[in-house]
């Protein structure tokens, strides 16, 4: 019977959550819907609240439409960031491989973005030629991230 586990820890300046879902791809997927998603949200609350500042008044519709947009940003960009990091798992898992040593190329990096890029772009109902643009997009991104996180 699989478990679920719960654990959190705080210490300056990073936060911490490990999610043991019983499989290491749900535990990467769920951790980067968490993760990113947390930001996504904190992103749509901060930018209605220079709103707010700026104006000077905050009513219940604001604040029921500043809720709605931190839902909405936290789970599109967290099912964005799981779809990558499950992407990434998986592909390392079939190449049987991780690249994080050569800095030259990131493969798994690079067709994880990519995978995640047309996966999104056609759940939006794109036209091929743009999910083609997206994917190339993703691995773009996703290897870049890689580089410069290999660097600091």
């Amino acid at each position: 019977m699989p478990r679920t586990g719960f654990v959190g820890s705080l210490s300056t300046p990073k936060v911490d959550v490990v999610i043991d879902m019983g499989n290491p791809f749900l535990n990467l997927t769920v951790d980067g819907f968490l993760k990113i998603g947390s930001v996504a949200a904190t992103r749509a609350a901060a930018e209605d609240a220079y709103h707010v500042v700026r104006k000077g008044t905050i009513s219940t519709h604001n604040f029921e439409n500043t809720l709605k947009k931190m839902c909405k940003e936290g789970a599109y960009w967290g099912a964005v960031a799981g779809a990558y990091v499950g992407m990434e798992y998986g592909v390392e898992r079939i190449r049987g491989t991780r690249d994080w040593l050569s800095i030259c190329f990131q493969k798994n990096a690079m067709i994880g973005g990519a995978l995640t890029g047309a996966l999104v772009s056609a759940a939006s109902n794109n036209n091929r030629d743009k999910v083609v643009i997206d994917a190339i997009t993703g691995g773009a991104v996703a290897t870049a991230a890689e580089f410069i996180n290999y660097l600091t």
